[in-house]
């Protein structure tokens, strides 16, 4: 599906096939796991070197969505333990039971009755990779913390959890098509997953597809922003170690969830995010991001999967606002199902 806002879908429940990973540096010995583990799902091509720009740095530019790995989930089955990578022959199996799926959404829809067409669903590719999730090793999420549990139940819940609607607040910041926070951005997700990489001496863009958020990435020793102001999409510095482009980002806002599509918990504003970009191949990026959030888990978190240069795809328009006939029709349903009794 392109450039098409997913608030146009009033309470469609699609397929969530990809969630959310964080993660932090929490200690050396939790660092070297999760390096280690992130090397297993993006392995760098044997002889490559990375090209360079016009003034010397690694050339990450490019638009690298993530849909190849929109199968993979958030949290690694069990049966898998701690094995990041699946054999073959558990591959050929799960691939069987992904396209009998497939074939069904695409009878029935993404959303039921309300939903979607199953067409709208970009599938990517079956992969081998068992979860986003790569450390802790047995890519299980740690618990919230109490004060964690008590953020996410002040949540809006929006249409996608049937909760009350009594105005615009009560809407998710993704239906809103405010923000959809870093990592929603770049979780792989069912559609509209681009991501288009510029650089520029001194400084690194980064343009997501859906909700059209960009990050403005200086490379110099500017000072951070106050505290006391907190955005979606944080404040953003990044660094070059080798040919890695690692960004870390503070002073987020407590607004958005850590999940896909900025669901889940929401971030505390004392969050650290550090991502690291490293080109491995022509076209693939090994992809890792670090989350330190010790408000809202009781441990860290390392998700980590390889990003994809396509070379014919093109980033949509996604035209998403607030106040579009999603939110109009769903408010006026509400008032309907409580004027009948069924509302909340």
């Amino acid at each position: 599906m392109r450039g098409v806002c997913s608030a146009a879908m009033p309470r469609a429940r699609w397929p969530v096939l990809a969630l959310l990973s964080l993660s932090s540096g929490g200690g050396a010995l939790a660092a070297q796991g999760a390096a280690s583990a992130a090397l297993h799902v993006a392995p760098m091509k044997p002889g490559y070197v990375a090209p360079r720009t016009s003034w010397g740095d690694p050339d990450l530019e490019g638009i690298w969505p993530s849909i190849d790995m929109v199968r993979v989930p958030l949290e690694r089955p069990r049966q898998y333990g701690t094995r990041v990578v699946m054999t073959l022959a558990e591959q050929q199996v799960l691939e069987k039971r992904e396209n009998e799926q497939i074939e069904r959404i695409a009878r029935q829809g993404a959303g039921g009755q309300i939903g979607g067409p199953g067409h709208w669903v970009e599938w990517g590719r079956s992969q081998r990779q068992t979860s986003l999730l790569v450390d802790p090793p047995d890519g299980r999420m740690p618990p919230l913390t109490a004060d964690g549990r008590a953020r996410l139940a002040r949540m809006p819940k929006g249409t996608m959890e049937y909760g009350i609607l009594s105005g615009p607040a009560d809407f998710t910041p993704v239906e809103r098509c405010i923000s959809r926070g870093v990592l929603g951005s770049t979780l792989p997700v069912t559609n509209s997953s681009g991501m288009d990489i510029t650089q520029a001496p001194g400084y690194v863009a980064i343009r997501y597809e859906m909700i059209h958020d960009v990050r403005i990435i200086p490379l110099d020793r500017r000072p951070r922003l106050s505290p006391a102001i907190p955005q979606y999409m944080g404040d953003a510095h990044g660094r070059w170690e080798g040919d890695t482009l690692v960004v870390e980002t503070t002073n987020f806002s407590d607004r958005v969830g850590v999940g896909v599509n900025g669901s889940g918990a929401p971030a505390s504003r004392a969050m650290t995010l550090t991502e690291r970009f490293t080109r491995v191949g022509p076209d693939t990026i090994r992809y890792a991001v670090t989350v330190n959030d010790p408000p809202t888990f009781l441990a860290p978190f390392t998700v980590a999967f390889p990003l994809t240069r396509m070379a014919d795809y093109i980033m949509g328009e996604y035209a998403c606002h607030e106040g579009n006939l999603s939110m109009r029709f769903a408010l006026s349903g509400f008032r309907a199902d409580e004027a009948k009794g069924m509302g909340k």
